[in-house]
């Protein structure tokens, strides 16, 4: 019940336009009975020129209107039959348009706010959420979790209301006749019912499985099509052919138990309603012989009762649609339903430019699903101005370290402070205003060449953007390509080599001229001459700067201020180039390392 409490908290924003809908359709079921109402019993009095008889006491306005239909020659009576019954129609149909808009209108905007809200949610995430989840899986819950409540809020919901008003309205029509006849209907629906929440239970944990099925192929193809090279370079086709080929029969075989359970509800409740109606026919047959109805009066009974079964049935499809929506409701929560871990504080500090330094105070960490601490007791001074290199073997914690800076991750113990000001207590935008940041892993959207460079910085103009190229050394190459700065770089900057997408991210990071620049392996990708051109560009981009670089290529930071060594998460060494190759034994030995080559 929580879970479905959820889903309809969607319709928050949209009750008004949604009860106008429901209102709507309301009007429109009633004319639907209404018309089968008006049709049947009138054969009485116009086709066979019989009195309208009905057995029981019926509400004294339609004991007035049956007698007047009764005192009504049959030839004054058909024309205003027919009328009746073209605007009956008539009305039925413009209203039935009316609510299928306005309910559809009520989907699409659900289905637009809820995409929203997960994107939104996504987006105020922490880091460490992405570590545990795979991209293929987001995007999922994004498209195909939501078409699925898209088909509960557009059909389901429409069809709960429209269908128990019908059934409603005919069981109504049928006590009129005979009262008895209603504890007939309600036993067969308490049936009906019984069974159908016993294949919603079953069908609610096979949509799961389907929707788990559905995000492990959304994540297959987005890793082996982003990273087709590697795939055709290892000559892996036939591999990730056969791993998707697993993945789509697995997905088969949950749609196909779906499938067999939705196919179940239509002949469970056409049988046992049909049973119930065949005895009714049987029981009121004897009754009709003994001229307790008028003929037009039994048809509109027999067609009352007939008349629940479709709505029955269709109830049925609405609750399977209901418990598939449940289960991809359950997944949509379980992102909205997250917390970040890196929060801003209620009452955040507006952080100024930096002026004296960071530092780092016996900083521990580790990541939420791991125990062991990844950085032990770090204390680091980073002053205005300086260029400090952070080096040490591959998964010492560097990476680690210089993402605590933004606050991409939180210490677990210590502080982080920018000139004395805890960064805990620094609001998100003046704290990472402070950061130029240039990754190992080069990231580049599908958009134009400008608009990577000018990323973060909608405002900048032609020339500023083109300045930054020039200091990264990518004007020359930019100029070259077809529409140059309009020049569309394709997913992930898949038309460019390696060297010219670090140059892109480096002009992006020349462009921001925020105070501290985090370079991480920020001239890995480049070739020995954009190498030289690049680290020329960097000198110059550092004065008056605070550089935090990590590199592997020692050669790079050699002239640095301040060189930190990491080893299991520790500092072992700290000093000059010269010092450290007397004083630590750890960057002596990497040096050594390099340099022998």
């Amino acid at each position: 019940m929580k879970n479905y409490i959820k889903l309809l908290s969607f319709l928050k924003g949209h009750r008004k336009l949604f009860s106008l809908a429901v209102i709507t359709m309301l009007i429109a079921s009633f004319f639907e009975v209404f018309q089968l109402s008006l049709l049947v019993p009138m054969t009485d009095r116009i086709f066979n020129n019989r009195q309208i008889i009905v057995p029981n006491k019926l509400p004294a306005f339609i004991t007035t209107i049956i007698d007047k239909l009764n005192n009504l020659e049959p030839q004054a009576l058909f024309p205003m039959f027919i009328i009746g019954f073209v605007i009956v129609l008539l009305l039925k149909n413009i209203l039935v348009f009316g609510y299928q808009y306005l309910m559809g209108d009520v989907s699409q905007l659900i289905m637009r706010d809820v995409r929203f809200k997960i994107y939104e949610k996504i987006q105020s995430l922490s880091l460490d959420y992405f570590s545990k989840k795979r991209t293929g899986e987001l995007v999922s819950r994004i498209t195909n979790d939501v078409s699925v409540i898209e088909n509960a809020v557009s059909y389901g919901v429409t069809d709960l209301f429209r269908q128990i008003f019908i059934i409603m309205m005919w069981v109504v029509t049928a006590f009129m006749i005979d009262p008895k006849a209603v504890f007939v209907i309600l036993a067969v629906g308490a049936v009906i019912g019984s069974i159908m929440g016993r294949i919603g239970k079953k069908l609610r944990k096979i949509s799961k499985g389907t929707q788990e099925t559905m995000a492990d192929i959304n994540s297959h193809l987005l890793e082996t099509i982003s990273g087709i090279r590697l795939v055709k370079a290892f000559s892996t086709e036939k591999y990730e052919i056969d791993r998707f080929k697993g993945h789509n029969q697995a997905y088969y075989k949950f749609k196909m138990k779906s499938i067999k359970r939705l196919i179940l509800i239509p002949p469970i409740t056409e049988l046992i309603g049909g049973a119930c109606g065949v005895g009714l026919i049987l029981w009121f047959g004897g009754r009709l012989m003994a001229g307790e109805l008028s003929f037009g009066v039994f048809v509109l009974f027999f067609g009352s009762v007939m008349s629940i079964i479709s709505p029955i049935k269709k109830l049925g499809n609405v609750h399977a649609l209901t418990q598939q929506a449940l289960a991809a409701n359950e997944r949509i929560y379980e992102i909205l339903d997250a917390h970040p871990s890196v929060q801003e504080s209620s009452n955040p500090t507006e952080l100024k430019e930096m002026k004296e330094a960071i530092r780092l105070l016996n900083v521990n960490f580790h990541y939420g699903h791991e125990e062991e601490l990844v950085l032990k007791n770090i204390n680091l001074e980073v002053k205005k101005g300086e260029l400090v290199a952070i080096v040490g073997p591959t998964g010492s914690g560097k990476t680690t370290l210089v993402n605590l800076l933004p606050r991409f991750y939180d210490v677990t113990a210590g502080t982080v402070t920018i000139d004395g000001v805890n960064i805990k207590e620094a609001s998100f935008k003046s704290l990472r205003k402070q950061f130029g940041v240039v990754n190992q892993e080069t990231i580049l959207f599908n958009d134009t060449v400008k608009a990577n460079i000018a990323y973060g910085f909608r405002e900048a103009t032609q020339d500023q953007i083109e300045a930054a190229a020039q200091k990264a050394f990518a004007h020359q190459f930019i100029q070259k390509m077809p529409k140059g700065y309009e020049t569309v770089v394709g997913d992930r900057g898949f038309r460019l080599s390696g060297g010219e997408k670090q140059r892109l991210s480096i002009a992006r990071a020349i462009l921001r001229n925020a105070p501290i620049l985090i370079l991480d392996e920020a001239t890995s990708q480049l070739d020995s001459e954009s190498e030289k051109f690049v680290q020329e560009a960097l000198d110059k981009l550092m004065q008056g700067r605070t550089v935090v670089a990590i590199a592997h290529r020692l050669s790079t930071i050699i002239r640095a201020d301040k060189i930190v060594v990491i080893h299991h998460g520790q500092i072992v060494g700290m000093g000059r180039h010269d010092q450290l190759l007397v004083s630590c034994d750890l960057y002596k030995r990497l040096y050594d390392m390099q340099f022998q080559m």
